[in-house]
């Protein structure tokens, strides 16, 4: 090859490999733009959970809220009426972590989610948090409750939180912190339980598929 066809051949893949950096930070660009990362650390954990009423909702990761403890109880001490009990909320609290997944979603869900969260009744504002996973930090959306005065889960609200920690490897030892919490024992009937366990079947039936296939 001729030094004037080597010029112009490095020339081209340099050109080349500008476009195809460019063409990958605009792909980046336009995906910051359709999503956003939200940090769970209670029932939303569990996967079929966040996915009732947020189907975009995909695992981005496991991370780590420093500084921060998990705590229980209900905006302005009304009883949640979904879990009757606490429900989950985070505190600063200097030299405590919080575990949590880190979920990519699509903004058209982002509505949805402050609705279940009821922020526009002002039960939980949302924040932004750094959080840590594999040496990096990312900058995630999450929530934290108004004027929570503490109450214990129900049973069956711990139980989501601790399917979710399983189902996405939470830290061993964090999992038996949340196994020991104390709940309020509560034994009745919980509408959202039953969709949630209709929603189990449905996922394990589409992986038993999947295996079968």
């Amino acid at each position: 090859m001729a030094e004037g066809e080597r010029c112009s051949f490095s020339r081209a893949l340099l050109v080349m490999g500008l476009v195809l950096l460019f063409a990958l930070d605009t792909l980046h660009a336009m995906d910051n733009q359709t999503t956003f990362l939200y940090f769970a650390y209670g029932s939303n954990l569990l996967k079929e959970r966040l996915q009732l009423k947020n189907p975009s909702a995909r695992v981005h990761c496991v991370a780590r809220l420093q500084d921060y403890k998990l705590v229980f109880g209900n905006h302005k001490g009304l009883a949640s009426d979904r879990w009757h009990g606490g429900v989950a909320t985070i505190e600063h609290s200097p030299g405590d972590e919080v575990w949590g997944v880190v979920w990519k979603i699509n903004m058209a869900d982002l509505e949805s989610l402050d609705r279940q969260e009821n922020v526009r009744l002002g039960a939980y504002s949302p924040v932004e948090v750094s959080v840590s996973t594999r040496g990096q930090e990312l900058n995630c959306r999450t929530y934290i409750m108004n004027s929570c005065v503490y109450a214990p889960p129900s049973p069956q609200y711990l139980k989501v939180i601790v399917m979710g920690a399983e189902q996405n490897g939470l830290p061993k030892d964090y999992q038996e912190k949340l196994k020991a919490i104390e709940t309020n024992k509560y034994e009745g009937p919980l509408p959202v339980m039953e969709e949630l366990e209709k929603a189990l079947k449905n996922s394990k039936q589409k992986k038993k598929g999947r295996s079968d296939a």
